[in-house]
């Protein structure tokens, strides 16, 4: 694996944001450049070391799905290339196989996110109220049951390190409007169960998966950020799914279930992880990776 990039240092553009993953640089005023470092975040918190070669491989599932799902909504995608962006050879092998020029969006101050099976969040929803952001689930559901039909559950966008919180349908048409809500509850669920026609296909379930939506100049609901990959993505092994187990998984799951095994509040700083977990987890990234793009 290639040494890792923890942080970027692109001193030729002005640099916007530091997220939990990406930094993201201002290339004039109608585009951005978004780099995938190989930083490592789970329940909102950075973790103190990297996982090398992370980043590249987001940005190659992030474009594969873009490309997939051109015809069902446009995306941030610009026509930039990165070496017209990044002359300087130094800043260029930074961002290099790791990164994507988009057009500058208004963002939706919210997520959009499809559950076809019970599981996080919305698993511990359903153990209190026997909902999930509002919607009702039947009695007596497992851990891991497919929700027949998959549900649109979106959440409010949070700060880097605070938690997204799951909110009603209602309460998004009140803050995005009933008409731009509708759409992309529309657009959202199209993309999910085309993806988990594809990832079933392979030997993967595509438990549930998270949007993010902005708007360009003309108003056109516009997909950005990232899009299915192995970090705003849950997948399975479907050859050892059961329902009632923690299933095997293609994502940083892996990783939440040994930080559930320690005594950390979630709260900064996360702790280092042993190299065995790092490097098993960094093994199913590049799983997921051939899976999903052969």
């Amino acid at each position: 694996m290639n040494n890792a990039i923890t942080e970027t240092s692109i001193e030729s553009l002005p640099l916007l944001q530091r997220g939990k993953v990406r930094d993201v640089y201002a290339v004039g005023d109608d585009h951005l450049l978004m780099i995938a470092t190989d930083r490592l975040s789970a329940f909102d918190v950075v973790l103190p070391e990297p996982l090398p070669g992370k980043g590249k491989i987001l940005t190659q599932v992030a474009l594969f799905w873009f490309q997939q799902m051109h015809d069902v909504v446009p995306n941030h995608l610009s026509d930039l290339s990165l070496e017209s962006i990044l002359p300087a050879e130094k800043e260029y092998l930074q961002a290099k196989d790791r990164s994507m020029v988009v057009k500058r969006l208004k963002p939706l101050p919210i997520e959009s996110v499809v559950r076809g099976y019970l599981i996080g969040s919305g698993w511990k929803d359903y153990q209190s109220t026997g909902q999930v952001c509002g919607v009702e689930l039947p009695d007596n559901m497992a851990l891991a049951q497919q929700i027949t039909p998959a549900i649109f559950t979106p959440a409010t966008k949070a700060d880097v390190g605070d938690h997204d919180i799951n909110i009603s349908y209602a309460k998004m048409t009140e803050i995005i409007g009933a008409e731009l809500a509708e759409q992309v509850k529309s657009i959202s669920e199209t993309i999910y169960h085309r993806a988990a026609t594809h990832c079933s296909q392979r030997g993967i379930i595509l438990a549930d998966t998270k949007f993010e939506f902005g708007l360009d100049d003309n108003g056109t609901l516009t997909l950005m950020d990232e899009i299915l990959t192995p970090d705003s993505s849950r997948f399975w092994n479907a050859s050892t799914y059961k329902p009632g187990v923690n299933p095997e998984s293609y994502d940083k799951q892996f990783v939440r279930d040994y930080l559930e095994t320690l005594s950390w509040d979630k709260t900064p700083p996360g702790p280092t992880l042993p190299d065995d977990i790092k490097r098993r987890t960094m093994a199913r990234y590049e799983e997921a990776l051939q899976a999903l793009t052969s």
